[in-house]
């Protein structure tokens, strides 16, 4: 199970999320981003992963894929802190 709450400011749309990002969740995050992005323009964008419990390969895939978009990503555990830093390294030694 995965819950995703949108934090907007003026500058960032944050989206906090909790549980699995694992399997179905990862395309459910994505039809939540594509929505809560839809006709607004200029926003940065954020995952925060502090409630991450797990992260199976698609949700590396899509993790790198918004990565590349230039989404900005909030980890806290060690877990999650070591898969963002896999995915920006990887990324920044494919540059």
């Amino acid at each position: 199970m995965l819950r995703i709450t949108i934090h907007e400011s003026l500058e960032f749309l944050t989206f906090q999320l909790e549980g699995k990002l694992a399997g179905a969740w990862v395309r459910e995050v994505e039809e939540c981003r594509q929505r809560a992005l839809a006709g607004r323009r200029g926003l940065a964008v954020r995952f925060d992963l502090a409630g991450v419990t797990f992260i199976d390969a698609a949700g590396k895939t899509y993790l790198a894929d918004m990565h590349r978009l230039g989404v900005e990503f909030f980890a806290a555990d060690c877990l999650t802190r070591a898969i963002v830093a896999e995915i920006t390294t990887a990324e920044g030694r494919r540059n």
